[in-house]
């Protein structure tokens, strides 16, 4: 009984050991296939038309998440400085009583950004759909993806294997409370792009 324990001690210490290697081990590939895309000075970023805007949490009264208007604050800069021509607001507007994509266009709306400058993907219900409809559908050819550092490389990652030769900006760097499990949610959220790569995904709707 006690040589059985031991093995299978020995047999669960090694899955985790294993486990772990392999998670570390596809965040550094992805993060190094995709290093030379992403700036962090606004100065050094090549102008694009496009500042694509990945979606995140909004509370019900419509304010951005801390995440959110970092990204929609930063795009909004590259915007003042001439960066990027317009923007293309993908998020998830699944339901009438959750709505990221006009959540962040009235945010810009009040920056007075011009409506003309916004193209609107309400669709975009997670990054792999995000980067999918940006090209195939909205045929994005030109553009700078603006997120966290944390998830830059997953997003690019997915990007470049669906053909889309983006680069990637990242949305200024801030101590989240939730940055811990942010991370190993993107770990694991790895796993899922690989396997939408591979397996060639479409995203939940191709439809304008």
């Amino acid at each position: 009984m006690m040589k059985l324990l031991k093995k299978l001690i020995f047999a669960f210490a090694l899955f985790v050991i294993l486990s772990i290697l392999i998670i570390f081990g596809l965040e550094a590939y992805i993060q190094k296939e995709t290093s030379h895309l992403i700036y962090s000075e606004i100065t050094e970023v090549p102008s694009a038309q496009t500042g694509i805007i990945l979606g995140a949490s909004v509370h019900a009264d419509g304010k951005l998440s801390p995440i959110l208007e970092d990204r929609v604050e930063t795009a909004y800069q590259l915007y003042k400085q001439n960066k990027i021509e317009n923007f293309l607001i993908s998020g998830d507007h699944r339901t009438d009583d959750y709505d990221e994509v006009n959540a962040i266009k009235n945010h810009l709306l009040k920056k007075d950004v011009p409506l003309d400058d916004m193209i609107l993907d309400h669709s975009g219900f997670d990054t792999y759909d995000s980067m999918f409809r940006a090209k195939a559908v909205f045929e994005i050819e030109d553009a700078i993806v603006i997120t966290q550092k944390f998830h830059l490389p997953r997003s690019l990652y997915i990007a470049r294997n669906l053909d889309a030769k983006y680069k990637g900006f990242e949305a200024a760097p801030v101590a989240y409370t939730s940055s811990e499990t942010i991370k190993r949610r993107e770990q694991l959220a790895n796993f899922k792009a690989i396997w939408e790569i591979l397996t060639k995904q479409q995203p939940t709707t191709m439809e304008n």
